[in-house]
């Protein structure tokens, strides 16, 4: 018979429910199975990818080329045409005036006409004659002369044939001193040719005077205008080099300079005159890879194929000739001595045609057949890639200096 006691309510049996075999029961209201780590997985993914990924943006196929050089003495005489042939020239001039005040001792008259060089073009492709004392006007009307007969060599619009040829005054006077500027021919008016010839000057037309002016004490004078001229050659030799065209190279001897007396002119302070001296050098340029082919062809040691070649700054030549050219002349005859330093010239899109397509070795094996190549280093990445692309426009060509 059960009491009371022994029966449990239902709202506290939870809490007397016996344990199985000594243990607590399961609780399955708070248990989850275990999940899959997609996010770590999908991370991992990423950086591999990225990483795959940039080892393809990072892809390079690469050359590094140092250009071969040779350094030889030279001892060979050339000739070298005006503008044009296997070896060109050209002329071009440069122009100072140096002056210092000293002190006067007179005055005289004098009666002299401004001159200058100027240069002849001409468009047309023949050539044209002109005669002696052609006149040559400026815009505001100033007439100088040629005093000898010239013919300027035919041309084109876009290579004017040219020649230079110096210039007189019409007049006496000061006036005529004038800065460089454009000339036009009076005598061709109203011909094809009036726009077909005309002419510029790159330097001052000078020398011209009229009246009195201030005299120097001769001996005076000759001290002054020898101290002028020294001046003036290491300025003119800055103003050629100036002038040199890009791509030309001006060889040491390849210049003459000349010296002009200018007129005194009254300083102003009172008792002091102003001895002038002008200075005008002309020199002969040669475009430079013209001249390292030419130079190349004459050393018989070199086995030279007509390579691109160009002469590096460090080469020491001297240039001896009997005559600079005159302005009319077509071919000018020189030695050179000394020593030269050729450096070939590499084109990027030769070497990059030469390794398209191939293997490492295949591409070593076949710059060793350019003899522009002294060294080549070759890049490829990523690191197991072994050949270069077919296209030579994915091929990168970096040429050091040598």
């Amino acid at each position: 018979m059960r009491t009371l006691n022994d029966i449990t309510p239902p709202s506290r049996r939870k809490e007397v429910e016996p344990s199985i075999g000594g243990r607590k029961p399961l609780d399955l209201s708070t248990s989850r199975p275990p999940t899959f780590p997609y996010a770590t997985l999908l991370a991992i993914l990423f950086v591999i990818a990225a990483s795959i990924g940039a080892l393809f943006y990072f892809s390079s196929a690469k050359v590094d080329v140092t250009p071969h050089t040779v350094s030889a003495a030279v001892q060979s005489s050339f000739t070298a045409n005006k503008s044009d042939g296997a070896l060109p020239y050209e002329i071009i001039t440069a122009q100072k005036i140096a002056s210092q005040s000293v002190k006067g001792s007179g005055t005289k008259a004098v009666t002299t006409s401004a001159s200058g060089t100027l240069t002849i073009y001409n468009t047309q492709t023949k050539a044209q004659k002109l005669i002696a004392n052609t006149r040559f006007a400026t815009q505001t009307g100033l007439i100088f002369r040629i005093r000898s007969a010239v013919t300027v060599p035919g041309g084109s619009a876009a290579k004017p044939g040219s020649i230079s040829a110096k210039v007189y005054a019409d007049q006496p006077g000061s006036p005529y001193n004038i800065a460089p500027t454009s000339f036009t021919l009076p005598g061709l008016a109203g011909t094809p040719q009036a726009s077909q010839v005309y002419a510029r000057s790159s330097t001052a037309m000078t020398g011209g005077a009229s009246g009195t002016v201030p005299v120097v004490d001769t001996a005076l004078e000759k001290e002054t205008r020898d101290a002028l001229m020294k001046a003036l050659v290491p300025d003119l030799l800055v103003s050629i080099e100036e002038q040199v065209p890009s791509g030309y190279i001006l060889v040491e001897g390849a210049s003459t300079t000349a010296f002009d007396e200018l007129a005194s002119e009254p300083s102003e302070t009172t008792g002091m005159v102003n001895v002038k001296e002008q200075g005008t050098i002309t020199a002969v340029v040669f475009p430079n890879a013209a001249l390292a082919g030419a130079i190349g062809a004459s050393l018989s040691g070199l086995s030279y194929q007509g390579e691109p070649l160009t002469l590096a700054p460090e080469s020491d030549l001297t240039l001896t000739a009997q005559d600079m050219p005159e302005p009319d002349v077509a071919t000018f005859s020189f030695t050179l001595s000394g020593t030269a330093s050729l450096i070939y010239t590499v084109d990027p899109t030769r070497i990059a045609a030469a390794v398209a397509g191939k293997t490492r070795s295949a591409a070593e094996v076949a710059l060793t057949n350019y003899p522009e190549v002294k060294r080549a280093m070759i890049i490829l990445r990523p690191f197991w890639r072994q050949a270069f692309p077919q296209n030579p426009a994915s091929i990168t060509i970096a040429v050091a200096n040598p």
